[in-house]
């Protein structure tokens, strides 16, 4: 029925192959048996099955995502122990029961870029065995997995709760507007998603649900053009909603060409992508005033708080890096203004003059982060001392006792030799011998200079945590 499925190919049409790759790949069928041959075998069936040294070359092409190799037809050989993550279809036409069906249907279960689930398309009726197996030998605690009529029903009912969840939003411009003004819709419903807390969290929720769902029953009929039309405009939402929280949008692979391109141009409009894309990049100045212009440009208040606050926590990780107490202080104060904002989400009376008061918070702080990244060079001394020098302090204030400040610098700086020495052995983090030798020589550099008055184990404890994590990230 398919005669093009047995040209032998190096991968299939259109995909773009490194010449390492091309010397990989060997000329193979889109389709293949699999399984092993005897003497008795008919002739024709002999030849088509191939030798050991044959299957392992099967095996190796099936594996490379490249390969012209799809379609592997197995009896009982592939089915358990074979890991291949990018497989994400399985058909079953075999009565296979307990541990072995667990291990069959889990090939297709492993994670995979733009892979969201793995469908098993059942032509024997396993359901039973499958819900005996899944409740033996796994964590399952459902008394049914998911089959496509039950997962149309799910898409169905996550439609109604977001169409609930939108009442009050008018989203004509999305379905009918100019692209300019679907760009604007949809930022304009990434927005209104983020009014309060709950509001977010559900909608993130529902729509997680709805996708997961959709994806077992994204080609049946059952799904009318209108309502993959919200699926789509919700899942272009959620995705810019991701971006601005946590990285990466989540996979579309499923979304129309129309709705991606409009997913992308929504993140691009404000100029969220470019500030995103130099923030990955913290070399580059995200404190200099065109940049903070940037961001002050974004006109949508919720939307803003989120755009500071993901690029505060990526400068304050990379601060981690050189100065630990000083980066952990500051997480502790975006936390206490993240903790503040969410609180007064959950006001439904949550005015643009609150939000404005938290953007502003944000933004301060990541001005006082900026001016405590360059508090060294007015001391004398280098950023990795400077860090030393906090912990020096930090301890003093914790445990009530003065020691005068240009001390503290000096012995900073005489800190950094002694770590600077140990350091140089590339190994030392992971030595017990040259890490217990560095505190050593701290305990009597610290008891030379009379610091602390009394001996207290904390002040070792963090400046070996601050020397293994610049050492860690230098």
């Amino acid at each position: 029925m398919r005669p093009e499925w047995a040209e032998k190919k190096g991968c299939p049409d259109g995909v773009q192959l490194t010449k390492k790759e091309k010397k990989e790949l060997k000329p193979i069928e889109k389709i293949k048996l699999i399984m092993t041959r005897n003497k008795d075998d008919e002739p024709e069936l002999y030849e088509m099955l191939g030798t050991k040294d044959d299957r392992k070359e099967f095996d190796r092409q099936f594996k490379n995502v490249k390969s012209n190799f799809k379609i592997a037809i197995v009896v009982d050989m592939w089915l358990t122990g074979f890991d291949v993550p990018a497989l994400d279809t399985i058909y079953i036409d075999k009565p296979i029961q307990q541990h072995s069906l667990i291990q069959t249907i889990s090939r297709v279960n492993r994670v995979y870029t733009g892979k969201d689930k793995g469908l098993i398309v059942d032509y024997i009726g396993i359901k039973k065995n499958m819900n005996l197996a899944l409740k033996k030998y796994t964590n399952f605690e459902s008394d049914e997995f998911e089959g496509v009529e039950q997962s149309i029903t799910i898409v169905k009912d996550q439609l109604d709760v977001l169409a609930q969840m939108f009442h009050n939003f008018n989203s004509t411009d999305y379905f009918n507007g100019s692209p300019k003004e679907q760009l604007a819709c949809l930022n304009r419903a990434v927005e209104y998603v983020q009014l309060t807390e709950d509001l977010e969290t559900r909608f993130m929720a529902a729509v997680k649900r709805m996708k997961q769902a959709f994806n077992l029953c994204s080609s049946s009929e059952a799904i009318s053009d209108k309502e993959k039309d919200y699926l789509h405009f919700y899942c272009a939402v959620r995705s810019i909603l991701f971006k601005l929280t946590k990285g990466d949008a989540p996979d579309i692979s499923q979304m129309n060409a129309r709705v991606r391109e409009l997913l992308e141009g929504a993140i691009q409009s404000d100029g969220i992508e470019e500030l995103f894309e130099t923030g990955k990049h913290i070399s580059v100045d995200i404190f200099s005033d065109e940049y903070l212009d940037k961001i002050n440009a974004i006109q949508l208040p919720n939307t803003k708080i989120k755009v500071l606050q993901r690029l505060l926590s990526q400068a304050i990780d990379e601060y981690k890096k050189v100065n630990r107490i000083m980066g952990m202080e500051f997480s502790d104060r975006l936390k206490r203004v993240v903790d503040e904002y969410n609180n007064r989400r959950r006001d439904e009376a949550f005015a643009n003059e609150v939000l404005d008061d938290v953007a502003e918070q944000l933004a301060k702080l990541l001005e006082e982060l900026k001016k405590e990244k360059d508090s060294f060079k007015g001391m004398g001394i280098d950023y990795e001392e400077k860090a030393f020098y906090d912990i020096l302090k930090a301890v003093a204030k914790k445990y009530e006792f003065k020691y005068p400040d240009d001390k503290m610098i000096e012995l900073s700086k005489r800190i950094k030799i002694i770590v600077d020495d140990k350091a140089k052995y590339t190994d030392w983090s992971t030595r017990d011998d040259i890490k217990a030798n560095l505190q050593v020589d701290l305990i009597l550099l610290l008891d030379t200079a009379g610091y602390p008055p009394v001996t207290i184990d904390d002040v070792y404890k963090e400046v070996l945590e601050q020397a293994e994590n610049f050492k860690k990230y230098a």
